[in-house]
């Protein structure tokens, strides 16, 4: 892990989800970007290139399973 920490991207539909996994996740030195839907998930996938995804299977727009295949 560099200075800034690893990149984390969590895409997951629920705020209250969103807003515990970044204060955790922050606190120990993660930089965290958050996603609200599969496409607004893909687009940060492709512009910021994060070393981890944490992905919601359940999603509203596309499942996950359908974001992991487009990420591959």
């Amino acid at each position: 892990m560099d200075q800034t920490g690893a990149r984390i991207l969590v895409i997951d539909d629920e705020r209250p989800i969103r807003r515990l996994l970044k204060t955790a996740l922050t606190a120990h030195g993660y930089v965290v970007e958050e996603a609200s839907t599969g496409l607004v998930g893909l687009t940060a996938i492709a512009k910021n290139h994060p070393d981890l995804v944490i992905l919601d299977l359940g999603l509203p727009d596309i499942d996950g399973v359908e974001v992991t295949s487009r990420v591959r």
